[in-house]
């Protein structure tokens, strides 16, 4: 019997949160992952970002914003010890049904380009790949 429960992420959950993306690889942080910043971002995305535990114990999480029309997924990570258990697919699950409860119908994802893990998990699931876009990016 699986131990695992999810839970709205809320930013009591950054410093576990943090630590997980820190040792995944294929996730790349920024000033943007700073505690402030999350915590702005979290509040202005309710209900869209989510972990999952086992008891106690963080073992995935997921953030995902919208833009009032289209959705956007960041850092979705598992624990090693937890990976290959359906926890990554669960957690997209429950991002993809929030966003259609708040009448989004696409959403997108940044896959590091060397993360190859990552692209597989994303095509196995049934992501694909834009090749008719790129994406650019300015520091403010």
């Amino acid at each position: 019997m699986s131990t695992i429960q999810y839970f709205e992420i809320t930013i009591a959950d950054y410093e576990e949160t943090i630590e997980l993306w820190k040792n995944s690889p294929g996730i790349a942080l920024s000033k943007a992952d700073s505690k402030q910043n999350i915590a702005q971002f979290v509040a202005r995305n309710p209900g869209l970002g989510f972990v999952a535990r086992d008891k106690e114990k963080l073992v995935g999480a997921v953030l995902c914003g919208n833009d009032g029309r289209r959705g956007y997924l960041y850092h979705l990570a598992v624990a090693k010890d937890y990976q290959h258990l359906g926890i990554g697919k669960m957690l997209t699950e429950k991002v993809l049904s929030a966003l259609q409860e708040q009448g989004i119908q696409k959403c997108h994802i940044f896959v590091i380009a060397d993360n190859l893990e990552g692209m597989c998990f994303w095509q196995k699931t049934g992501w694909k790949k834009r090749e008719d876009i790129f994406v650019m990016s300015f520091d403010l």
